[in-house]
């Protein structure tokens, strides 16, 4: 008698009930739980995971050891994980943004080329008008945020997620930033527990103890809003409670440097040391950035000591800080081979926190903070 596993089609209009119908192919190749409830379901899971379900196909061919578990699986099963963490297949389709809504040039394409046409260039110095749309939009980007917080709970999945920040995201008539740049296949990044940075939304669901971080960025009126925060996942332990603390310290404390005449450089020179004390260290591949009409552009903003970042900050300049805190000495980073997800070599766990910054007169402005009395440093 064949296993009855309940139907894995995303869209089965039944109600994903006990089903026996097993994908010929899979059965063949010997991978295991590819059921479906009648041929309408698997018909139409198959043109929906057209792509994902052909490449299971090919990994078992090859040697890899391929089983869905209610309907998903890892799609990478020989790669060498560094620490727990999974990504568990097939992801959602992709979603839909109106045709209403204003979109950045690589909405289509994938491709953002004005960053490669204007990469080198200096800093920006936004307009008066400009500034008010970067407020516009990072306020947006906030309120993006703090509504997917929300709903962090054990058992939602991180695609659920994804599909709350996407409607957040277009009910403000607004685009989500992180959709199709350099073909990123969903609207928000989330990174659980070891996941450093550009974690792909999927079918795993957050467990009690868990950390993630979600990475939203917003798209508006022609700007783009960046920030992001890491959260527990119901009663975390004391190191991950800790590790959270240090990235909150080490952003908070970057931000105290940033006024007119700082020195870019200087914002790592602060944020290391405060990571070092407290037993972490601090990722060097990735950094903070420009943001504005571009997503990502000058300056550069790396969170390490005696680095050699360029410039230095004047009125009008609008750029992230975000630095990415692991746990232990080890700041390496290694990346899945989905080309996006990036790890601690260890497994340990990493945390991050970002604003995006104005530079005033006078010192600084807080364009992602939660409330307005927050917003202004001088």
């Amino acid at each position: 008698m064949s296993t009855v596993v309940l139907c894995q089609s995303k869209s089965c209009p039944n109600g994903n009930p006990p089903s026996r119908l097993e994908c010929p192919t899979c059965n063949k190749i010997g991978i295991r739980g590819s059921f479906f409830c009648g041929q309408e379901c698997f018909k139409a899971d198959c043109k929906y995971i057209f792509k994902t379900h052909k490449i299971v196909h090919e990994i078992a061919k090859n040697g890899g050891n391929v089983s869905f578990n209610d309907g998903c699986y890892n799609p990478f099963p020989n790669y060498p994980f560094t620490g727990t963490m999974r990504p568990m297949y097939p992801l959602s389709q992709t979603r839909v943004v109106p045709d209403h809504i204003t979109r950045p040039e690589y909405a289509v394409s994938g491709i953002p080329l004005s960053e490669s046409r204007r990469a080198g260039q200096p800093p920006r110095i936004l307009s008066k008008e400009e500034q008010e749309k970067m407020r516009t939009v990072c306020r947006l980007s906030r309120e993006v945020l703090d509504t997917a917080a929300s709903h962090i709970r054990p058992g939602i999945t991180t695609d659920e997620l994804d599909e709350i920040v996407h409607n957040a995201t277009i009910e403000r008539n607004a685009y989500p930033s992180p959709l199709n740049y350099r073909h990123f296949p969903k609207s928000v990044c989330i990174s659980v527990n070891e996941v450093i940075c550009h974690g792909i939304p999927d079918r795993r669901k957050l467990q009690e103890g868990d950390i993630v971080n979600i990475d939203v960025s917003v798209f508006y009126d022609g700007y783009h809003g960046d920030l992001n925060e890491t959260y527990p996942v119901g009663k975390i332990d004391e190191e991950s409670a800790k590790l959270l603390r240090v990235a909150r310290q080490c952003l908070d404390e970057g931000i105290k440097v940033c006024k007119p005449g700082a020195l870019f450089r200087d914002i790592g020179k602060v944020i290391e040391p405060l990571a070092r004390s407290n037993g972490c260290s601090t990722v060097r591949t990735y950094t903070g950035h420009g943001v504005n009409d571009l997503f990502h552009c000058t300056p550069n903003i790396p969170h390490y000591a005696k680095n050699k970042a360029v410039g230095t900050m004047k009125p009008g300049m609008v750029f992230t800080i975000e630095p990415m805190i692991n746990l232990g000495p080890n700041w390496g980073d290694v990346h899945w081979p989905d080309n996006w997800t990036a790890t601690t070599v260890d497994g340990r766990r990493s945390a991050q926190f970002e604003d995006t910054l104005l530079i005033t007169e006078t010192g600084v402005e807080i364009l992602t903070a939660k409330t307005q009395p927050e917003r202004l440093l001088s």
